[in-house]
């Protein structure tokens, strides 16, 4: 992997400043901090025309790729630090060949090459902490064993902080190393099970970046979808599939709805009955429909929209009135479709909401406390027409908490939620009660 796959402007124009720093290697062999011998090699490479130093590492990288790593791990001044991951990156850049170089240094010192740079992770300096995480990306991504725990599992806590870092530079970074690391089963595993680069990803998109930002960040999504149980969970945990039609038809560039659009190919293969109800409510049928008229640079897609605008189609005519409700239910996303005003489709369904120990039920009743007002004035409607239509819904709605949520809700601020639920409480005060 290049060390160019993670780019920032930031990072180069800092690095170029740093490379013209003096750095007191004298006073660290005066301090025995350094031996007279690493003196004598690092003083051949500082601030020395970027030819030279290309053909010191020519003929001696393995050398010098140790030297980095032996003095970065015993010298802690943020100067230092600063040259020295200037010096590796200068390797590495272009030098793909030189990784090995790098991993090899394991075989003197066994700390070598992660436990120095995931010690600058930590380092209060901004520019420290992005270099190592983009030298670490490179190093790790290149291993051809899987990534050890002691070496992946550091990285990532310090990239979960930087992915919903409110400076973008860290932003930027943290997305591109991942954008490589998740190339591999192991770090897409690792991941899954850290929240916080989810609801950073997710964040980053509700902020609504620009194309390129957009683009990795899904990719990263993309990268996650091929496994099973991201595939199952994903749309449950995050809210994911509305949030990327969102994006999705926003978009200007071809390439982040190509990237969308695989996205739910993934999902749809791997877990359809978790994904594709959900993708039915937040309305991606007509989207399909209307991309696939478009025409496409990429023939690939073509391919994808009509797998899954196939799929969604399959799954629609299957789809009855109270699976369509349930569907949307689960995605938390109510509006006023027409079930929600049918007293025909109450009538027949009330009672199923009891189903599983009141699961549906208590789904409903749950939404009361969404921060979305129609979404509340649905919810509190549904809850009074359940009432209506189920002689002992009231004891069953007042058990569960509901009748205390909806008189709350007779004060909201949303005139619509407040008729609403005004309308549902005097169905509750007004059915008689009946045990259950």
């Amino acid at each position: 992997m290049s060390l160019s796959l993670v780019s920032n402007a930031y990072l180069d124009e800092s690095s170029a400043k740093i490379r013209s720093k003096p750095v007191p290697w004298e006073g660290y062999q005066r301090a025995e901090l350094v031996t007279s011998e690493e003196l004598a090699l690092i003083k051949k490479v500082d601030r020395q025309p970027r030819a030279k130093v290309e053909s010191i590492h020519l003929s001696d990288g393995q050398t010098y790729a140790l030297l980095y790593l032996r003095l970065l791990k015993k010298l802690q001044r943020i100067d230092t630090m600063q040259c020295l991951l200037v010096l590796i990156a200068d390797a590495l850049l272009d030098h793909d060949e030189r990784i090995p170089l790098f991993a090899r240094a394991a075989r003197s010192d066994p700390d070598l090459p992660y436990a120095p740079l995931i010690r600058t992770l930590e380092a209060q300096d901004d520019f420290v902490q992005l270099k190592s995480a983009q030298i670490l990306t490179v190093l790790l991504s290149s291993e051809s064993t899987p990534l050890q725990h002691q070496h992946l599992q550091p990285f990532l806590k310090v990239l979960s902080s930087l992915v919903q870092s409110q400076l973008q530079n860290k932003r930027d970074v943290a997305v591109q190393c991942l954008e490589s690391l998740l190339a591999r089963p192991e770090c897409r595993r690792a991941v899954w099970a850290i929240p916080r680069i989810l609801a950073g990803f997710v964040e980053i998109l509700l902020h609504k970046p620009g194309p390129q930002m957009s683009y990795q960040v899904i990719f990263c999504i993309w990268l996650l979808s091929f496994e099973q149980d991201v595939a199952e969970q994903i749309n449950k945990k995050y809210d994911i599939i509305p949030l990327l039609i969102t994006v999705a038809q926003a978009a200007v560039k071809e390439k982040v709805i190509r990237v969308i659009i695989a996205t739910f190919s993934n999902l749809i293969t791997k877990a359809p009955s978790e994904n594709l109800p959900a993708m039915l409510v937040a309305q991606l049928l007509p989207f399909s429909k209307n991309l696939s008229t478009r025409k496409w640079s990429d023939e690939d897609i073509l391919e994808d929209v009509q797998y899954v605008r196939d799929e969604l189609e399959r799954n629609f005519e299957s789809l009855t009135t109270y699976d369509e409700y349930l569907s949307e239910l689960a995605s938390g996303h109510l509006s006023w479709t027409p079930v929600h005003e049918s007293d025909a489709f109450w009538r027949e369904n009330a009672s199923r909401l009891n189903d599983r120990d009141y699961e549906q039920l208590k789904t409903l009743i749950g939404l009361l406390g969404s921060d979305d007002s129609v979404v509340l004035a649905v919810a509190v409607h549904d809850l009074g027409q359940y009432v209506k239509h189920y002689e002992r819904g009231k004891k069953i709605i007042t058990d569960l908490g509901g009748k205390a949520r909806a008189m709350e809700l007779m004060t909201h601020p949303d005139p619509d939620v407040r008729y609403h639920a005004l309308l549902s409480v005097q169905e509750l005060v007004s059915h008689p009660w009946s045990a259950v």
